[in-house]
């Protein structure tokens, strides 16, 4: 028996920084939202534990050293393990999404293996200890775990969960470079631009901002011109750099219109990654 999790996109549609905690963490307010595509995961029970990675980005996530024992998927199921028993497993990643990207990735897969493990288990995936584990494995896991739209405050762990905006399609691109989550947060100018705004998910969105986007463009200036590509593009509602890049992000008025510009975009410029898909 195999249980097979989809470990969606999250893109942030504002992500304010306030301020540098104590602990090595900043202190957030983001509006999460998660897309109808990302990588996959496959769980089933073994006499050995094995970690499998497959997909168009298994290469370079292996690249990575992520193929070896130490990583979000196979810590998340060892902590699974260790809270409430099972396994072992047998892991399964279909890799889907960019190497560190800004668009959950790492902590999606992660979130997927716990939900995994806990259908096998028969625990309930919003049990408490679920997300304890999902907590102490990074700062998106909780919400990625989640799963669907919330605001994130605290370190982006502590999660509201808000009405969504399912359905509205977005454009993803990736100008094919990696950027360090560490050197982008340190690259933050330490100003506190203010809070979130009130009104509904989308108001709120087009109303914030990405206080990480003039950081990450200092590390990889391309990424300003991809938010720049998109802006101009047709239908476009809102443009932004997801989390701390170098993802983008584009919402659209309607399908067509998201569907021409993933088009022009991959005309233009062949060796991007690009995703069609929409808020779910």
């Amino acid at each position: 028996m195999s249980v097979e999790e989809l470990a969606p996109a999250k893109i942030n549609l504002a992500l304010h920084v306030r301020a540098r905690r104590n602990d090595g963490y900043h202190a957030l307010e983001t509006l999460f939202a998660f897309l109808a595509h990302g990588d996959s995961v496959r769980v089933a029970p073994a006499d050995l534990p094995s970690f499998n990675l497959i997909g168009p980005f298994g290469a370079a996530l292996a690249a990575s050293g992520a193929a070896g024992d130490d990583n979000l998927v196979t810590r998340a199921a060892a902590a699974f393990t260790a809270r409430f028993g099972g396994g072992p497993w047998a892991i399964t990643l279909d890799k889907h999404l960019p190497v560190a990207s800004g668009i959950g990735g790492g902590s999606a897969d992660a979130a997927a293996t716990l939900r995994a493990c806990a259908r096998l288990s028969g625990i309930a995936v919003d049990a408490p200890g679920l997300f304890a584990i999902a907590e102490s494995l990074g700062a998106d896991v909780p919400a990625c775990l989640l799963g669907h739209s919330a605001i994130g405050t605290g370190k982006g762990e502590q999660l509201v969960p808000v009405a969504g905006v399912s359905g509205i399609p977005v454009l993803l691109v990736n100008p094919g470079v990696a950027v360090s989550t560490a050197a982008v947060f340190r690259g933050w100018d330490g100003v506190d631009r203010g809070a979130l705004g009130t009104g509904t998910l989308l108001e709120r969105a087009k109303a914030g901002r990405n206080d990480l986007e003039p950081s990450a463009r200092a590390i990889a200036p391309v990424i300003g011109d991809v938010v720049a590509r998109l802006e101009a593009l047709p239908g476009v509602m809102l443009a932004r750099m997801s989390g701390s890049g170098a993802t983008c992000f584009a919402l659209f008025e309607d399908a067509r219109a998201c569907a021409d510009a993933g088009a022009a975009v991959r005309v233009a410029k062949p060796d991007w990654w690009c995703l069609e898909s929409a808020l779910a």
